[in-house]
């Protein structure tokens, strides 16, 4: 005799497949890549016999740009910036699973300095922490996933 309630399909809820540390250290590089040469431009056109000039502003302001654009208003709006597009990975809501908007993008990337007080070791939390999160991630409750 068979009982219904023990015979039906067990369904659970997906594995996350969280992104690697060396995936999201990739991505950010990527990123940074694509500032590096506004902050090199201003460091060498920017510099005069009395300190700075006005280059060195427009390159500052376009680097700012790039970065803005990228990490905050591409990556909140679809989860990926640049280099986590190369790289496969995507910036979701803990809870959510979706894209977090530009303004919790803003907002993560400026808790990173939470993860740079401490000696840089908030960074290193990927490495053993079970969802893979930097401290940033656990304040404002994203999760990097491939």
């Amino acid at each position: 005799m068979t009982n219904p309630q023990y015979d039906a399909p067990q369904y659970a809820a997906p594995a996350v497949a969280y992104a690697s540390w060396i995936q999201r250290v990739g991505a950010y590089l990527i990123d940074g890549l694509c500032v590096a040469p506004f902050s090199i431009l201003a460091a060498v056109l920017g510099r005069s016999d009395n300190g700075v000039n006005a280059f060195y502003y427009v390159f500052i302001v376009l680097a700012v740009a790039v970065q803005g654009y990228n990490r905050w208003f591409q990556a909140g709006k679809t989860g990926q910036s640049w280099g986590k597009k190369a790289l496969g990975i995507r910036l979701v809501g803990e809870q959510t699973g979706t894209p977090i908007g530009a303004g919790l993008a803003f907002l993560r990337d400026l808790a990173h300095i939470v993860d740079s007080i401490i000696c840089y070791i908030g960074y290193l939390f990927p490495l053993w922490d079970a969802k893979k999160q930097t401290l940033a991630d656990k304040i404002v409750k994203t999760v990097v996933v491939r």
